[in-house]
């Protein structure tokens, strides 16, 4: 194995791995070109557009526009064997509604695959340590390399979907303050639509912005119905659910809104407290974590070596 890391050795190496990753460039690119039949069929069943498509300006991500121009197709093939080994494109179109972001399935593929780029230069770097300090054989390098891009993408992923948990954890807390509000603006005589444009206007928060996106589709003309049930879709939240829900029947039937309300706020004051209840359990078992594998077995030595002490000096 020693023979390996040497100059002439690693010159091979280095050789070879340029001339695999050539050779399946070339046979990706070269399966890549191949004409389907739904490629055939498809501009004769879609409508055409009107101008050409090189007059339509593609949405640049990067800060190099020329050079994400010139790697965009291989990102695009490296997206789609992301979509194969993690989330698919409906899951991520999703929970990027959910997280109220404005990225686009591509740009957040692109994110991915930058994600696992550097995942695999980090890999490389650590191979290289590991193979130089210890001798390891080539085999564990390669798996470390590949677990390592792999973790990159997978990692951006995660983040998408604690940013998703983060924000939903924000619209509950605030759910109870907006609905009593709502409650008192409706119990003061003004309509439901009155009612959440005051709301939007005199709140901060993510359950405001989604209020205040909902307004906007109603301004546009959407029903208020419809635009009540997107909030509902968008943030794919039961109390939420039942919040859209409870406005959307007081505006279609004229029943009373404003007890609805107190009690949606109450419901979800109650859920919040149990759980943190349920929080609080949770942490106080981790809390015994120290005490029985830290604090215990000191205080057990400190009471049992006076006794040993004692014990080897008279014997």
């Amino acid at each position: 194995m020693s023979a390996f890391f040497t100059p002439a050795g690693l010159t091979g190496a280095g050789l070879g791995l340029v001339l695999g990753v050539g050779v399946v460039l070339i046979i990706w690119r070269l399966s890549a070109r191949r004409v389907r039949l739904v490629d055939r069929v498809a501009p004769y069943l879609q409508e055409r557009p009107t101008t050409s498509r090189l007059l339509v300006d593609a949405h640049v991500i990067t800060p190099f526009p020329t050079l994400e121009r010139i790697v965009r197709p291989v990102v695009r093939d490296v997206a789609r064997m992301l979509e194969r080994l993690g989330s698919g494109a409906t899951s991520i179109r999703s929970r990027l509604l959910r997280a109220g972001s404005s990225t686009t399935l591509e740009a957040f593929r692109t994110e991915q695959v930058i994600w696992a780029t550097i995942g695999l230069a980090t890999g490389l770097v650590l191979a290289l340590v590991i193979g130089v300090a210890r001798g390891v054989s080539l085999l564990p390098l390669i798996v470390l390399v590949v677990l390592c891009a792999v973790g990159g993408a997978l990692l951006r992923d995660h983040m998408l979907s604690q940013k998703v948990t983060q924000r939903e954890r924000r619209m509950i807390a605030e759910f109870p303050t907006v609905a009593e509000l709502l409650a008192l603006s409706v119990g003061a005589g003004e309509s439901p639509l009155a009612a959440l444009e005051r709301v939007s206007r005199s709140t901060r928060g993510e359950l405001a912005g989604e209020i205040r996106t909902t307004l906007a589709d109603v301004r546009s003309g959407v029903a208020m119905a419809v635009a009540l049930d997107g909030m509902a879709r968008r943030t794919e939240l039961a109390s939420i659910a039942r919040f859209t829900d409870g406005i959307s029947t007081a505006v279609e039937r004229g029943t009373p809104l404003a007890d609805v309300l107190r009690a949606q706020a109450q419901d979800a004051r109650e859920v919040g407290h149990r759980a943190l209840m349920e929080e609080g359990g949770r942490r106080e078992v981790l809390m015994m974590i120290p005490v029985v594998f830290l604090m215990l077995p000191v205080t057990i030595l400190f009471a049992v070596f006076p006794g040993l002490s004692v014990l080897a000096i008279t014997l």
